[in-house]
């Protein structure tokens, strides 16, 4: 049914500063200024393929979140990565932590999804440079992450609801998960729907785990569905 994948990589070209003209020679050089903050939150590959990733990729028939068209018609494959940088970082990054005691800049996330025609859903989490030994929550938020941690609304839920009974593993998707003693961590969720039209857009992380809890980082994440 598939007869390929599309795959894209964000390609960050070097940064240079100019440098005022000289009164001497009246010449302008070129001054590379090296940010090592900068590369470490963001990993070789820039804000998005960093660790060797390829910033997501999407089977022919799939729709991302947020993106025209309504929703893939042989299901939708995806995968991106990032490195986590503090809000306002010069590089910036899909990624965003709050918490760099918890989430230190340079960390690094991995989210995936796989959606069938009219079927299930699996999304995946991947991490590494966390806390070892801590508890982390994680769920699908509803819109992309920003400086501010509200920035990525609620969680992403089935059945809009207003009941707190409704903030449930079934109802939303749950990714929690302990870092191992690397501060390495994974989890998967898969659930009998498909998300609506642009209405998931970003993984946030929370400082424990359950329904709730103080939002550590963010990970904006290209979110489709399929019809």
């Amino acid at each position: 049914m598939v007869s390929g994948i599309a795959a894209g990589r964000a390609v960050r070209k070097p940064r240079t500063v100019r440098t005022a003209r000289t009164a001497r020679t009246g010449r302008v050089g070129l001054a590379v200024v090296v940010l090592a903050s900068a590369a470490l939150a963001t990993g070789a590959g820039g804000a998005y393929g960093a660790n060797g990733g390829d910033g997501g990729t999407v089977e022919p028939g799939g729709s991302a979140a947020g993106g025209g068209g309504t929703g893939g018609k042989h299901g939708y494959s995806m995968r991106t990565d990032a490195r986590f940088a503090p809000p306002g970082a010069f590089v910036p990054s899909a990624a965003v932590t709050y918490d760099m005691r918890l989430v230190p800049a340079g960390s690094w996330i991995e989210v995936g999804q796989r959606s069938a025609e009219r079927g299930a859903t699996t999304v995946k989490l991947r991490v590494t440079g966390l806390k070892a030994g801590h508890e982390y929550g994680a769920h699908v938020h509803r819109k992309p992450c920003g400086a501010d941690p509200a920035a990525a609304g609620g969680h992403y839920q089935h059945r809009p609801s207003t009941n707190p009974a409704d903030v449930n593993p079934d109802n939303e998707v749950w990714l929690d998960f302990t870092a191992d003693a690397r501060g390495m961590g994974a989890a998967s969720a898969r659930h009998d729907w498909n998300f609506r039209f642009g209405e998931a857009g970003s993984v946030v992380l929370h400082g424990e785990q359950g329904g709730s809890g103080v939002r550590l980082a963010c990970f904006s994440v290209p979110f489709g569905w399929a019809a």
